[in-house]
């Protein structure tokens, strides 16, 4: 039995362009879907890269101010540190602990700080503070922050872009569908007449 070529070999050459330019065969649908990709695409490729790199620039600013705000602190242990076998355990060699030190303002604060475990009480330790003499952690680095703003400059845009890109998908989809409908009622109403004789 001999198989049947794909439909591709029944294709024509490639047009590009075909739905902008005059033809009698072309429908108001065609034109229609022709704009709707033009402007999906150009709304999702700039939509996307601007706000990824509106994303990026305000990351990069924020994580910028807390390198000139946040300071480090020497803090001293009010308590023992636990070993770093115990439950309070956090990374290698890391634990929770209760901290006091001073603020700018001169005012005693009080808070927890990752120490070094079994760490005894008066012991000095470096913390980070930012304006208002509240614990941070320490602030990103250069490097760090350009990658952390580019991972979120990505994250921002490709979520953004997904918008148009999706509701473009659907539009186009409804498009395919009424245009089937618009073939099966062309179908059922000329269908018939191609088997009458004619003369």
């Amino acid at each position: 039995m001999r198989l049947l070529p794909s439909m591709t070999t029944f294709r024509g050459p490639r047009v590009w362009w075909w739905r902008w330019r005059r033809n009698p065969l072309r429908r108001r649908s065609d034109a229609l879907e022709a704009w709707l990709v033009l402007t999906v695409w150009l709304v999702t490729v700039v939509g996307g890269v601007l706000t990824g790199l509106a994303a990026t620039h305000s990351v990069e600013q924020g994580l910028a101010r807390e390198r000139t705000q946040w300071r480090p602190v020497v803090a001293m242990l009010t308590e023992d540190a636990p070993k770093a076998t115990g439950a309070g355990a956090y990374g290698a060699g890391r634990v929770w602990a209760d901290v006091r030190w001073s603020g700018t303002d001169g005012r005693s604060h009080a808070g927890q700080a990752r120490v070094a475990a079994g760490s005894r009480t008066g012991t000095a330790v470096t913390v980070w503070t930012d304006g208002n003499g509240s614990l941070v952690t320490r602030p990103a680095s250069r490097s760090e922050a350009g990658m952390r703003a580019a991972m979120v400059g990505v994250l921002v845009g490709v979520g953004v872009a997904a918008v148009p890109y999706t509701s473009g998908r659907i539009l186009r989809e409804r498009l395919e569908r009424r245009r089937m409908a618009q073939w099966d009622a062309a179908w059922a109403r000329f269908g018939p007449m191609w088997g009458r004789k004619t003369g």
